[in-house]
């Protein structure tokens, strides 16, 4: 069972802030991966530019959070996610909290909600987190 919001409430201080700066990171990294995709494709890659930051996206968010639970801008903010039995997470997880992920940043209406929920609820989950049953921790010492 993940830490108690009253009991352990540290587990869960501040982390929406913490996660929009991990988020912050994770976009700066995927556009420096996409930027080197696109020379690495003597810049054919520019025609399919949208398509290329998805997909590279995804791969960078399922890669990341199979190896440690958290992406590398997660890892830096000191964020780990775990699962509903306060486990890391396999690569089952990672792929459904990145599909789920990405569902949630293709609706603007659903990133919304995903937001507001972060923001609200007492373990700061965000909509795919809610589905899954996951949390975004701050890391044990």
């Amino acid at each position: 069972m993940t830490p108690d919001p009253d009991t352990d409430a540290h587990f869960y201080d501040g982390t929406p802030t913490k996660r929009l700066i991990a988020w912050l990171i994770d976009m700066a990294v995927i556009a420096c991966f996409t930027l080197l995709a696109v020379i690495l494709t003597a810049f054919t890659g520019l025609f399919i530019l949208p398509i290329l930051f998805l997909c590279i996206s995804f791969a960078y968010r399922v890669i990341t959070i199979a190896n440690g639970s958290a992406t590398w801008g997660m890892r830096l903010v000191s964020l780990e996610l775990r699962t509903h039995d306060d486990q890391r997470f396999d690569l089952g997880y990672a792929l459904l909290h990145t599909l789920g992920y990405t569902i949630s940043v293709a609706m603007p209406l659903l990133q919304l909600i995903s937001v507001v929920l972060m923001c609200t609820t007492e373990r700061r989950q965000g909509l795919t987190d809610l589905v899954m049953g996951t949390v975004a921790l701050n890391r044990r010492s």
